[in-house]
């Protein structure tokens, strides 16, 4: 195929459920990759309401089918007014590519019955208001074929990223923390799974202990103070989780609401100042993800940050002593916004849709074979005749 440009829309609500992370990118084909030219992004927050029904539907609250139809449609709707937000012409936008927003991951390994994963945001909503053709549902190709369905982003980053000279890392930190291994040589492969929580627990603890005042540690403020309580740190380092060969993944099945319950209680007993409280999460996140490199990774040259948590200096902090041989940066290094990173990959991986390129890779999930990734739903007919002339 010739050298084509996009422009295209990437929704990520994460599960940190802070907001809806958009990116407007403006690339071009390269040969089998891709040359980012331009990123608008931004976030929107949540409505606290809105935000409350996604973290209840998430941590399993008993949810009637009327309630999740109505939060899968509110979601989506929210989705299509982010896009309309960007204040951008949107007959110029030739995809979408929504996340969505998780509220079950169970795949392979992961407990009993049918693998499944659960992503909401109604594409059609979105379409329908933004009269842009949506790619969405990204995961269920790859558990269908028994892969884990996490993490998806690899291939993108192997796209942006990967080097010749250096075996790279990208790791993504949002709410679940998610590591790609990109070695220099070309025969070997690439290696991706979630290494454990990201800010998922850092984020609940500090509300825990500041009675809602803060949703997050801004800044790592609350860590910098604190110590870390090494006893406690043990005890959550042993989460069998963090044992597991990849490919795995997890999410707030195993790291949500009972987890951190039992970390607090622990703290109380122990009579932890917040401070300590939070200084402790921030170490196990560094912690489990130091632990992941070296029992799983291969040698590492450099490691380039992204999401949420690559704004916390405290965690970059407690990384970085983590990985004393390792040269830690941002993705922000390689030209690529850390903040809009995940956004980024998922308006990608709506275009490997389109084009029918496989995006699932095996070796990451253990899916019996490459998966083309989403579900396409047209926009207006206008547009997405449009967009088929262009795929020609």
């Amino acid at each position: 195929m010739n050298s084509q440009r996009w422009r295209v829309v990437g929704l990520m609500s994460g599960t940190s459920t802070d907001g809806i992370d958009v990116a407007l990118v403006e690339l071009a084909t390269r040969g089998d990759g891709y040359h980012i030219r331009s990123v608008v992004s931004r976030t929107e927050p949540y409505s606290a309401a809105l935000r409350r029904r996604l973290l209840a539907a998430a941590e399993r609250t008993p949810i009637s089918s009327a309630d999740l139809a109505r939060l899968h449609a509110d979601l989506g709707l929210a989705l299509a007014r982010a896009v309309q937000r960007l204040g951008r012409r949107l007959s110029r936008i030739d995809l979408i590519g929504s996340h969505g927003h998780t509220i079950f991951h169970g795949p392979p390994g992961a407990g009993r019955g049918t693998p499944c994963t659960l992503q909401i945001g109604e594409a059609a909503i979105i379409a329908a208001h933004t009269g842009i053709t949506t790619v969405a549902d990204f995961r269920p190709a790859d558990v269908a074929l028994g892969g884990q369905g996490a993490p998806l982003v690899p291939h993108v980053h192997a796209l942006l990223f990967r080097d010749r000279k250096r075996n790279r890392a990208v790791n993504n930190i949002g709410g679940i923390s998610n590591v790609t291994y990109l070695p220099a040589s070309a025969r070997r492969a690439i290696l991706a799974f979630d290494t454990g929580p990201g800010n998922m627990i850092i984020d609940a603890v500090t509300a825990a202990v500041t009675n809602g005042r803060l949703q997050f540690d801004l800044d790592g403020r609350l860590a910098a103070g604190g110590r870390v309580d090494t006893s406690i740190l043990e005890i959550l380092l042993r989460h069998p989780y963090l044992r597991r060969k990849p490919p795995k993944s997890t999410g707030r099945e195993q790291f949500g609401g009972a987890f951190v319950e039992d970390f607090l209680r622990q703290a109380k007993r122990r009579r932890l100042p917040a401070a300590d409280v939070v200084a402790t999460a921030t170490a196990f996140t560094a912690q489990s993800i130091g632990r992941a490199y070296r029992d799983f990774l291969g040698s590492v040259d450099e490691a380039y940050l992204c999401g949420g948590g690559s704004r916390n200096p405290t965690l970059m902090k407690m990384l970085k002593a983590e990985l004393p041989r390792v040269k830690v940066g941002l993705t922000d290094d390689l030209g690529v916004d850390a903040d809009a990173m995940e956004a980024i990959a998922f308006a990608v991986l709506a275009i490997e849709c389109v084009r029918g390129r496989a995006a699932g890779i095996p070796a990451v999930t253990g899916a019996k074979r490459a998966a083309i990734l989403g579900k396409i739903v047209p926009g207006t007919p206008e547009s997405f005749r449009r967009l088929l002339e262009k795929m020609r």
